[in-house]
Formats: structure tokens, C-alpha cells, sequence
């Protein structure tokens, strides 16, 4: 009841918002005209061209159990989140979207579809705080989790049993950036009635929409580059199944872990800007990513807009641009590394990405840290990794401030 009365909310809100402009023509809408128009329209009593905040715990209602235009308290919905759910569901091409207050509350959501006893696949280089989740939360609960490397697909054939019911993966993976075939996992998962779920946090909908590719839910940490300010904490999932999306807005609604009405109104200032953005990351990361790879002070180096990429030709067909992230390995292991990490001056040495400014981190110690010591050594998260989030500041700033950082630490 609660799930359909929601989806009428989220319907309504759509027809009478910006996502009218698009069904009125008979084209497909850009993907830049979407971010800044759609789940929006100039609201409230004065025309104002951004939603406003709807900064309130409740509604009043005109009568016991009768709601105005659907709704009652916060968390079950709020305006400036519909407006945003709206937006983001344009973006992925999806049906529905789902706001939460944080990546891994989205993660989490998503596991409570699952019951006691059920097995998920996930591919075995993956964020840690979802590895973190999986591991120490939810295998607590009697959920059992496989972890394989899921560049070949034969791999997910071989690890599924008659208690998989979903296959978790990231592509690009984090930190390694591996590149799978979702398209070929989603057709595989799917001929075993499994759930196929795509963190697309390294994306973003702009370069990869993995539901087009066959994926059932779509992840967002949109901490990241939804958000691309570093100013907000939120999540959130896609859908376009209509019994997923039940299953979904019953848990967002019971749990609660909903971002508040300011986090929403920050996201939807973000998306405006996400297609701007996220050209210039990619332009500047193939930049540093093709220094990197002549440099005589980096063992390997790691992007999937270089040719050397082991994936590079599948990166080509399933995304429509490399992205920002570059990760390399220098010679010399934590020492060197750590070096390098404390020399930069234009990059930052914080954990997150996706931010307008660049940002670096040392996975093995950091965003990786709870991943055991061993499993780390076997995916190849080595001392000497270190991970870049490539910004948008100018491209020769960021190549000088590598260059000097590289010799600073040798």
C-alpha cells in the first residue's frame, strides 16, 4: 500500500514537473537537457526556478488519512527528495530512483531485499565499505557472499548455486579499475532468476547506464559525482522492474535512512553541471593517465582510456568516456608512495572522489584499509598503489603538480 501510494506520489510529481516537457515531444531529450530540466519546473507561489527546500517533518492533512497531493511525513516522502528521485531516474533511464543519505545506506537497502540464507556473488575488488558491509553486517545475518573476479564471465557460471539470488559488481571496479561485461553477467544472472546490481558511482550516468546492459538496480554513492562538490553525504538506487521498485520504497520507507531536504536540494544544483564535469574530468585524467605511463618512476599504471588497459576495447563499447579515476603503482612500495602522497600540492590527500577538485589517496591504508592484508596482496592492492580522483582544474596544473610530486619523492 505504502509502495504504491509512493509510486503515485513520484508519478504525479513527474507529469506536473519538467519530465512533461520531454513526453510532449516526440524526441529523446539530451542527457544535458534532462540533468537541468527534468523532475523540475519553476514551484511554488512565486515561480522560483530551483525547488525549493522543503524544510518540514510533516503535512498537514485536510481530513484523517487524506493527504495533500500524497503527502504525510518526511520520511516516507518529501518534494524536494521527489524532485530529485525524478531527475536522477532521467538520468539512468529508469523507471524509478531512490534517494538515501549515503552510498552504503543505498548498499544497505538493497540488501534487505535478500533474506537469511540466500548467497550473492560480488565481484572481488570492490569498495571497501561495501566489502566492509557485506562482511561484517549482513554475512552476520546468514547471508553468505562469493567473492570472484568477474572480468570473465565464465568465472560467474562456475561460482552461481541454487541459493544465488543477486550478482553485485562495480565497472570500474575500486580500486583497480577492472571493466566487465555487464551486458554478458546481467544475461548470465538473469537465466538463474538473479538480481543483477551495478555500483555506477565511477561512471556516473552520464558516460554508463548498466540498466540499458541488462542490470536490474543501479548504485550511486552520490557523494560522489552526482554530488561533485564534496559538500553532501547521499545514495541511491534505480530501478525499472515495478515489483523491485516496490520491494525498494518499502525498505527506504522502513528503515529510513533518507537524506534531508537540504542534501536533495545540493544534489539537484549538482546534476545541472554533471555532463560539463564530467567531460572535464575525463579530459584531464586521460592527460595524467598518458604522462604517467612514459614515466620511468611508475611501474604500471591503470585507465581505462589507455590503450594498455586489459579491457580497453570493452571500455570502449560499454562506456562513453574513460572517466576521472587513474590508479598507479610507483616504484619503491609505501615508502615512495608516501612520499609522493605528502609532496602534491594541487591535489588533495583525503579519501572520496568525484569532487570539482582533485583528490588522492593510498587504498592499502585508507578507503581499503578493512580489506584483509592477504586478499589485498592477492587482487594486487599493493603499498605502492596510489589512487587519483583527477578534477577539473586546469589540465597543465594538475601534470605540473604530478611532475614535481614524483620528483619531490624520489
Amino acid at each position: 500500500m505504502l509502495g504504491s501510494l509512493k509510486a503515485s506520489i513520484y508519478e504525479n510529481w513527474m507529469k506536473l514537473q519538467g519530465m512533461k516537457k520531454e513526453k510532449s515531444s516526440n524526441k529523446a531529450l539530451g542527457f544535458a537537457t534532462r540533468a537541468i530540466h527534468a523532475g523540475q519546473e519553476p514551484a511554488g507561489p512565486v515561480n522560483s526556478i530551483m525547488t525549493p527546500i522543503y524544510q518540514t517533518s510533516t503535512f498537514v492533512q485536510p481530513s484523517p488519512g487524506e493527504y495533500h497531493q500524497g503527502y504525510d511525513y518526511a520520511r516516507s516522502a518529501n518534494p524536494t527528495r521527489t524532485a530529485l528521485e525524478a531527475n536522477l531516474a532521467a538520468l539512468e533511464g529508469a523507471s524509478r530512483a531512490f534517494a538515501f543519505s549515503s552510498g552504503c545506506a543505498a548498499a544497505d537497502a538493497v540488501m534487505h531485499i535478500l533474506s537469511s540464507g540466500d548467497h550473492v556473488i560480488c565481484g572481488d575488488d570492490v569498495y571497501g565499505g561495501t566489502f566492509r558491509l557485506f562482511d561484517k553486517v549482513f554475512k552476520r545475518l546468514g547471508i553468505t557472499f562469493s567473492y570472484i573476479n568477474l572480468e570473465n564471465e565464465e568465472n560467474l557460471r562456475a561460482a552461481i548455486n541454487p541459493k544465488t539470488k543477486m550478482l553485485w559488481l562495480e565497472s570500474p571496479t575500486n580500486p583497480l579499475l577492472k571493466v566487465s561485461d555487464i551486458e554478458k553477467l546481467a544475461a548470465i544472472a538473469k537465466e538463474h532468476d538473479c538480481i543483477t546490481v551495478v555500483d555506477n558511482t565511477f561512471c556516473s550516468p552520464f558516460i554508463q547506464n548498466p540498466l540499458s546492459l541488462g542490470a536490474d538496480i543501479v548504485v550511486h554513492s552520490s557523494t560522489k559525482y552526482l554530488g561533485g562538490h564534496s559538500d553532501v553525504i547521499g545514495g541511491a538506487l534505480m530501478v525499472s522492474d515495478t515489483e523491485l521498485a516496490e520491494r525498494i520504497g518499502f525498505v527506504q520507507n522502513a528503515v529510513g535512512a533518507v537524506p534531508a531536504p537540504m542534501d536533495c536540494f545540493l544534489l539537484l544544483r549538482s546534476t545541472k553541471t554533471l555532463a560539463l564535469r564530467i567531460e572535464r574530468h575525463s579530459q584531464n585524467a586521460q592527460l595524467i593517465a598518458e604522462f604517467l605511463e612514459t614515466s620511468d618512476e611508475v611501474e604500471s599504471v591503470t585507465y581505462p582510456g589507455l590503450a594498455s588497459h586489459p579491457q580497453y576495447e570493452l571500455a570502449q563499447k560499454q562506456m562513453k568516456l574513460a572517466g576521472g579515476m587513474v590508479t598507479v603503482v610507483l616504484k619503491g612500495g609505501l615508502p615512495r608512495a608516501r612520499r609522493f602522497l605528502e609532496s602534491v600540492e594541487i591535489f588533495s590527500l583525503a579519501e572520496s572522489l568525484g569532487g570539482v577538485e582533485s583528490l588522492i589517496e593510498h587504498p592499502a591504508i585508507m578507503t581499503h584499509a578493512t580489506i584483509p592484508v592477504e586478499t589485498r596482496a592477492a587482487l594486487g592492492i599493493s603499498d605502492g598503489l596510489v589512487r587519483l580522483s583527477v578534477g577539473v582544474e586546469a589540465g597543465a596544473d594538475l601534470l605540473d603538480d604530478v611532475k614535481q610530486a614524483l620528483a619531490a619523492s624520489s
